[in-house]
């Protein structure tokens, strides 16, 4: 930057008391440190914190911004994804209670880059999103989230590129620091095995050796986090039959139709009303458990020879049990109901007869392990030119086992057993139960009367297996007392880049950098699952180990009986039956995907004035190879009702050019327009990539003699290894006034035109070749001649290239110091965003992640040792995902919401306490409203399907560094 004066951005970085990672631009501020003549203050604390992200934001030639450690091993928040999502133009997604997902610019983490010092970072989840709170906040020093790309940035998204900055410890002074945390929820657990407590403990270490040639920082974190949730999950909403005719008993009364009127003929339903068809609600605990190492070496043993080791290893494990009922109610459970209340089209109150109450006990265990590591050399070749090496290797299994477990008032066929009626009223919160009028309520937490076997005819699927073994009296439709999924994913991502980079002179250019980039990347998933019977089977017995109850008094019941169905599973005690056998979903979820990239980039640097004014910029391009490969399996079910399964395999290959350019102009003294221009990729989502199809039949007489192909039996569902990656083409404009040290405004617009996104595709074709005379026919014919269906015409469902579409949006954003504005306000301050978004597709779907509406405001005050500082941040609602069936996702609508978070904190280096200094002791508290996470069905906000609260966090912590 021979133009750019940097002042400022010299006087904020002197301040960190601490180096930058090795990618960051800041190569400046070793220069400052190591002047003699330059007064070094040391600054953390939240305003130590602000000043160096603007620093950063400041210097940069793209748009961007960034956070910076308040102290080495201490982010603004307890979690990286928090921080994260107090960003303009940023969004957080909670799930299970935490802020994990993120969305960029509209575009959830799928769609987003994830770096690690420059690096693909590989996830922990289904796809390649990272879950940003996995990750431990104690490795970094630095984030920054690039809006705009540039040439040798290979990690892109057309959302952006979230690059997490560790410490660079050459030349640093020898550092240790201790932290240490106690976390509370607020909210008592509801399962009598766990518990609301949890603990966060670190050792970070920094030094330098050898004259300054040698650097090291090493970092070990363990965390217990708890997490308690009460969930309503609606089924759906169903048709009420608003048939108006009177029915008669069976001695001629008239009755009115339950389904229209109550006992009294008082309330009329319209014509179009739905009433909630069914719940299973539960009372979920869950304990997250992690450990952490990473390692950062540095040797420089010459002044043209760095090298730099990195090294990361995170053992994470999560599990939860989740105890509640499953309940069907009006339509779908029972046509034995009253309606008592309707409004504009939904039923609000009413009450039902009586369903067999399947009281659930599932358990879920997660366990994931990341391995990566990271060697780079840069090597200077003279005065002006630079060559650097950089290889790198990461690795990450997941497994996740997810068991459901059936219990009730006695196995499905057994006589004489009790039903449970109930009356029901919707509320804000889903729904709430109440005794029914007349019929006496079951008590489900009766160990007297609860047994271990499903009460609902469930275990259908088991028929091929039971008739196979010659069973036929094994009962298949009441053989199924639980279910478990088991999902094993593999991945792994190795990288080698080549880099060249020296000073030029040409017209208004000063620097040339060129490179080429190899990477190989496989992720593996195997689908497993298992039907489970209990061993008393064609009986039922008692639950072998009660815990004690779990609470749904949330829902207006008192609750279940709790038992550990896992470990169950785990001992043996269930007969298991291999679902691959029978259900075409396994191996048609089970895939390898393989994708080689080449990518060779070029990029010049530009540093010139326009008149008066300076202008900084660079201009380059990528040229993206891909070769990509998939395998899997295609399956269906044979004459006898098992899966035959079919090996396939399929790939693709094709190259992308990627051009960007950005450009600074300082119009006046620390004030900035920002433009730039740039293609952005995103890779296909690796489950859209698989090659597998599988063929579905519905055994359903209606739909085997209809003639209509969409009404029709045949279907079935693919992958598509062809998938191009998803396009945009993208212009920005900012104008950023930097007008002191640690203040701030902005303004940015940014404009996306999106090409070939992966759009849901049903294409009729023929099924012909999948039917099985005897076995594809309506149940009523028996004997031959067996009539086959109506048509051999239907629909197969996949994701295909071509979908286009837009999102624009306008990021507001300013940091006040409220000390520049009265000098008695010294030392307090705010911080506040806002990000207006409007995108969808050509065909009027959603942009999956995108709210139109996103807000965040902090205040701090820090003086004298104190620091008080309350956050929040407010977002629209938004299509995200679930999980759904065998731990598939699916899409839902979350409602968006707000949060809001504190602390308080005093460091005793402030104090005068030569015993006390370098010791900080903090209080947050988080989720302080106890914000409700909220989906709904459609349009309707009143149709819940799902509401999850999870009670207010609290953390005390201990800060001490020596």
């Amino acid at each position: 930057m021979k133009n750019f004066k940097p002042n400022l951005i010299k006087a904020a970085l002197i301040t960190s008391g601490f180096a930058f990672g090795a990618t960051s631009p800041m190569a400046f501020a070793q220069e400052a440190q190591a002047g003699d003549d330059t007064e070094v203050i040391q600054v953390t604390g939240i305003r130590g914190s602000l000043m160096r992200a603007q620093a950063i934001k400041m210097d940069n030639t793209s748009i961007v911004e960034a956070i910076s450690a308040e102290d080495i091993g201490k982010l603004p928040d307890t979690s990286v994804a928090e921080s994260l999502a107090r960003l303009p133009g940023l969004a957080g997604e909670r799930r299970n209670g935490r802020t994990s997902g993120l969305s960029v610019r509209g575009f959830n983490e799928n769609y987003v880059g994830t770096s690690l010092n420059g690096r693909e970072l590989l996830g922990m989840g289904d796809n390649r999103g990272v879950e940003f709170d996995l990750y431990p906040s104690e490795i970094v020093s630095n984030i920054l989230v690039y809006k705009t790309p540039e040439a040798g940035m290979i990690t892109q998204g057309i959302g952006g590129t979230v690059d997490l900055q560790t410490i660079s410890p050459l030349g640093e002074e020898r550092t240790i620091t201790l932290n240490g945390s106690y976390e509370k929820n607020q909210t008592d657990s509801g399962n009598p095995d766990f518990d609301n407590n949890g603990h966060r403990l670190s050792f970070n270490y920094v030094d330098s050796f050898a004259d300054d040639t040698l650097g090291l920082a090493l970092v070990v974190a363990s965390l217990e986090s708890p997490r308690q949730e009460n969930q309503f999950r609606g089924w759906g909403y169903a048709g009420v039959n608003t048939t108006p005719e009177n029915t008669f008993d069976e001695n001629g009364n008239p009755q009115w139709n339950p389904r229209r009127f109550d006992g009294n003929d008082t309330v009329a339903v319209p014509d179009g009303s739905v009433v909630l068809g069914g719940h299973d609600s539960f009372t979920r605990s869950a304990l997250l458990e992690r450990t952490s190492v990473a390692a950062v070496i540095e040797w420089a043993p010459s002044d043209n020879l760095k090298v730099q080791l990195d090294a990361l290893y995170i053992d994470f494990e999560e599990n939860d049990v989740r105890r509640g009922l499953e309940e069907g109610g009006a339509e779908w459970g029972t046509s034995a109901y009253n309606i008592t209340g309707v409004e504009n089209g939904l039923v609000t109150s009413g009450y039902y007869d009586g369903f067999f109450s399947v009281v659930r006990n599932d358990a879920r265990s997660q366990t994931s392990e990341l391995t990566t590591f990271g060697l780079n050399v840069e090597y200077q070749l003279n005065d002006d030119w630079t060559l650097e090496f950089d290889l790198s290797t990461g690795e990450v299994d997941k497994d996740i086992t997810d068991i459901e477990s059936y219990s009730g008032v006695g196995r499905a066929g057994i006589a004489d057993r009790p039903q449970t009626a109930r009356s029901w009223e919707m509320t804000s919160t889903g729904v709430m139960y109440s005794d029914h009028p007349t019929i006496a309520p079951v008590d489900l937490t009766d160990p007297s009367l609860i047994r271990l076997a499903g009460p609902q005819a469930w275990g259908g699927a088991l028929a091929p297996i039971q008739q196979f073994q010659g069973n036929d009296d094994f009962g298949p439709a009441t053989a199924q007392d639980g279910f478990v999924n088991q999902s094993v994913f593999d991945e792994s991502l190795d990288s080698i880049r080549l880099q060249v980079q020296g000073a030029v002179e040409f017209s208004i250019f000063t620097e040339f950098e060129a490179g080429i980039v190899y990477s190989d990347r496989s992720k593996t998933k195997i689908n497993n699952g298992f039907f489970l019977t209990a061993p008393t089977w064609p009986d039922d017995g008692p639950i072998p180990e009660v815990l004690g109850v779990a609470d749904l008094s949330f829902i207006g019941i008192n609750g279940v009986l709790a038992y550990d169905s896992l470990s169950l599973f785990n001992s043996g005690f269930y007969t298991s039956t291999d679902a691959q056998l029978l259900d075409t979903n396994r191996l048609g979820d089970t895939y390898k995907v393989e994708e080689e990239l080449t990518t060779i980039y070029s990029k010049l640097t530009i540093d010139t004035e326009v008149g008066d004014m300076f202008l900084r910029g660079n201009i380059g391009v990528q040229i993206v190879d891909a070769d990509q490969s998939s395998s899997g399996f295609d399956s269906v079910n044979n004459a006898e009702g098992f899966v035959n399964a079919t090996e396939v395999s399929a790939g693709d290959s094709y190259t992308d050019v990627l051009p960007s350019l950005n450009l600074t102009l300082e119009v006046a003294e620390n004030q900035f327009i920002r433009t730039a221009f740039a293609k952005v990729l995103t890779r296909p989502r690796m489950d859209d990539m698989r090659p597998n199809n599988r063929v579905s039949f519905a055994f359903n007489d209606n739909q085997i003699l209809n003639a209509d192909p969409r009404q029709g039996p045949w279907s079935s569902s693919s992958g598509n290894p062809f998938l191009k990656p998803i396009e945009a083409n993208q212009i920005d404009l900012a104008y950023e006034n930097y007008f002191s040290d640690d203040g701030f405004f902005a303004i940015s617009y940014f404009y996306k035109d999106i090409k070939n996104w992966h759009e849901s595709s049903n294409v009729q074709i023929d099924f012909t070749e999948f039917y099985i005379p005897g076995f594809h026919q309506s149940s009523d014919q028996t004997d031959p001649p067996f009539q086959a269906p109506a048509t051999f015409q239907g629909f197969n469902s996949s994701r295909q290239d071509g979908l286009e579409g837009s999102v624009k949006g306008w990021e507001l954003q300013g940091n006040l110091p409220l000390g520049n504005v009265v000098d008695v306000l010294d030392g307090f301050g705010v911080v506040a965003s806002a990000t207006f978004l409007d995108g969808d597709f050509d065909d009027g779907s959603r942009i999956p992640g995108l709210s139109e509406e996103a807000y965040s405001f902090t205040a701090y005050y820090e003086n004298s040792g104190f620091e008080i500082r309350i956050s929040g941040t407010k977002r629209d609602q938004f299509l995200s995902e679930t999980r759904g069936l065998s731990l598939s996702l699916v899409n839902a609508t979350d409602q968006g919401g707000e949060q809001w978070d504190a602390q308080i904190g005093y460091d005793f280096s402030e104090s005068g306490i030569d015993a006390l200094d370098g010791l900080r002791v903090t209080l947050q508290g988080q989720n302080l409203t106890d914000e409700a996470t909220i989906q709904s069905n459609g349009n309707d906000p009143r149709q819940i399907t799902q509401y999850q609260t999870y009670g207010r966090n609290f953390l005390l912590g201990l800060n001490y560094k020596f």
